[in-house]
């Protein structure tokens, strides 16, 4: 037998899995923790004296960009405060079309012009909805909107509307821009990324305060943090659109003599429109999403009501004003997505004439709203729906929250004891017991593991500025309430996306009911929470599990239906049952994608843990509320940045396992 038949046949030693490494790394923390007491104290609690006063310093930098910073001619006040007069300059005439009216004079003489009929308005929508969607969601659009109306939340509406008017083409266009300016060098694409990361990793709570220096209170700084929060998701979209723009068509460009500038904007922009308006609907359903955040400086309307409400725990209130932007965000939704799936008119659809020929049907609706104000102060039940003909849920549920309070305190009671004795104690105790050096470890060599030495030292970087800020036991909190809340959540939607799986009428049903879980503020989950299970860390769980069970039901949906049919075809070939079929090929498949989803499920667990800080847990979300009431500038972008931190070690240590994944799998 020859040497090269010996090599072949001679059994090989499989190399030593991971598995043990990861069974010693998990031992070797709770070794540590059950050994605490005996290391060195530096070790458990990092040392005050070793910390770096980074508060301060940023206050302070704040305090002379307000007080001293110039530019010669005008200084960095008077410059905020030019923009901010002419955003309230256009944030005013939106008020007045939609919701306030035009007044002419003073006193007497006054000439007041009524804002747009609510009837006009309706039709309008409706119309539109029925060229671009057809009559399905016309009918959704009108049933939204007539909500509005009926149930009384028309002005509140008409107030949001106006702001999400003027925010919402300001947030596109600097989205565009930045986009455009990534997609053509690639040093600010680089520059741009990690900025992006942390704009969309930072408590939304942490940009109100800077806002507030630099803009003041009111309805404008509402609306510039508006702008500044739903403007990331439009820069990364437009890249990924220009970037797939075929080729053909950009060397079709080129052949034409376009300039620089025409091939951007006469070739590239149109061809990618589809995936630009996909990057407007995520724009739109951004800024619905801070209505309500928006209101704690100075933003009115329908996140006001819901604030309002959630102060003083008028349950009924604060959920028809939820259910309120909940309607007004997927109505706004799918006319988005109509509008930007819609088909291109045919060949030789498109009729030469003059523009009012070419643009009738929007000039007939501008001359319908003109109409309709100039009716409405004739008849006011034009202007404004009849407050006698609206109706209300409010004491229904009211009375809802009162009998279950009633009649399931003492079961309430019991589950809340054990889990907050034998469940979220014990971990809590764990995690602040657990030595910084040995959790720090831990997370670099998972990402030694997983993504080589850059990743390792990303986590000990992260970790390092949260350990010198002094918001290690903070960040520990976050992370016991998040990692419960998480655990939690993927119990109950990872079995419920499986059950959805695979059948059309339940996947439909199922999704529908997600969709509407996430257009639902996050604050209107903390009014019932807070009815049931009073203040303190149970109750932030159980309204962060409800928050953030969405991402985790649609990715095991997504994850399990792209399994690739041959795959599943070459399974019952072998005569596996439904049940292996499930276990031994769908879900190893689906396994990256439902990661992802667990991914996503964290970072809107962070996003909520920071809302929870109302209901008196003790993390870093308190301390980024803390900074937004003393308007601490320094403490809020700190305790911030802490939580992005957080989030962007759990999203780059997860999309590193599932890249890795995918790639055994053969199915990258």
């Amino acid at each position: 037998m020859t040497a090269a038949t010996l090599e072949v046949t001679r059994p090989r030693r499989r190399p030593l899995g991971s598995a043990p490494l990861w069974l010693a790394a998990a031992l070797l923390a709770a070794v540590s923790t059950v050994l605490s007491d005996r290391l060195p104290a530096w070790a458990v609690e990092y040392p005050r004296a070793w910390r770096l006063p980074i508060e301060p310093w940023i206050s302070a930098a704040m305090k002379w960009l307000i007080n001293d910073a110039t530019f010669g001619l005008f200084t960095f006040q008077e410059f905020t405060r030019s923009i901010s007069w002419l955003f309230n300059w256009l944030l005013e005439a939106a008020y007045g079309l939609l919701a306030q009216g035009f007044t002419f004079g003073k006193g007497e003489d006054a000439l007041h012009i009524p804002h747009v009929s609510w009837i006009a308005l309706i039709v309008v929508l409706v119309f539109f909805a029925r060229r671009v969607g057809g009559r399905g969601l016309a009918l959704f659009v009108a049933f939204c909107f007539l909500y509005l109306a009926v149930f009384g939340q028309w002005s509140s509406a008409m107030v949001t509307l106006a702001s999400i008017v003027i925010s919402v083409p300001f947030g596109v266009l600097a989205g565009l821009l930045v986009g455009i300016a990534a997609y053509r060098n690639a040093w600010v694409e680089k520059a741009v990324t990690p900025l992006l990361d942390l704009m969309q990793t930072v408590p939304v709570f942490a940009y109100l305060v800077p806002i507030l220096f630099l803009f003041g209170f009111g309805p404008v700084a509402a609306m510039i943090a508006t702008m500044i929060y739903a403007a990331p998701p439009m820069v990364r979209l437009t890249v990924l659109a220009l970037r797939g723009v075929p080729e053909e068509i950009k060397e079709y460009g080129r052949m034409a003599g376009c300039s620089r500038h025409q091939h951007m904007w006469k070739v590239l922009v149109p061809a990618a429109k589809s995936g630009l308006l996909v990057g407007l609907n995520q724009v739109v359903m951004l800024s619905l999403n801070m209505v309500i955040i928006a209101s704690m400086i100075g933003a009115g309307g329908l996140g006001f009501d819901v604030l309002h409400a959630l102060r003083r725990l008028a349950i009924g209130e604060g959920l028809e004003a939820g259910i309120a932007i909940t309607l007004l965000a997927i109505a706004l939704d799918r006319l988005s997505q109509a509008a930007a799936t819609r088909p291109p008119p045919a060949h030789g659809s498109v009729r030469d004439g003059s523009w009012l020929a070419r643009n009738r049907l929007a000039v007939g609706a501008l001359v319908l709203l003109l109409v309709s104000m100039a009716a409405g102060a004739l008849v006011p039940a034009i202007a404004a729906y009849p407050e006698p003909w609206t109706v209300t849920t409010g004491k229904f549920w009211d009375e809802v929250v009162a009998w279950l309070n009633i009649n399931l305190f003492d079961t309430i009671t019991i589950v809340k004891t054990w889990l907050l004795v034998n469940l979220m104690l014990p971990v809590k105790e764990f995690m602040l017991a657990l030595p910084w050096p040995v959790l720090l470890g831990l997370l670099a060599f998972a990402g030694w593991r997983l993504g080589g030495w850059r990743l390792a030292l990303l986590p000990v970087a992260l970790g390092a500025f949260i350990l010198l800020t002094g918001n290690w036991e903070k960040a520990m909190i976050t992370v016991y309430l998040c990692g419960l809340s998480v655990v939690i959540a993927a119990a109950i939607g990872i079995p419920l996306g499986i059950w959805a799986a695979g059948n059309r009428r339940r996947t439909g049903g199922t999704l529908a009911v997600i969709d509407t879980l996430q257009t639902l503020p996050s604050f209107v989950y903390l009014i019932p929470v807070i009815m049931l299970f009073s203040v303190g860390d149970f109750s932030a769980m159980i309204a962060v599990v409800a928050f953030a069970l969405a991402p985790a039901v649609r990715y095991t949906v997504h994850g399990l239906n792209q399994v690739p049919e041959h795959l599943v075809e070459a399974g019952r070939a072998q005569g596996c049952s439904r049940r292996q079929m499930l276990w031994k090929i769908r879900m190893p498949l689906a396994l990256p994608e439902i990661m992802l989803g667990i991914n996503q499920t964290i970072m809107m667990a962070l996003s909520m843990l920071v809302i929870t800080a109302l209901v008196g847990t003790r993390d870093l979300g308190q301390e980024v509320f803390t900074a937004l009431a003393k308007a601490d500038t320094g403490k809020g972008i700190v305790a911030g940045l802490c939580v992005a931190f957080i989030a962007i070690t759990a999203d780059r240590l997860i999309q590193a396992w599932s890249r890795r994944r995918k790639a055994q799998l053969g199915v990258a």
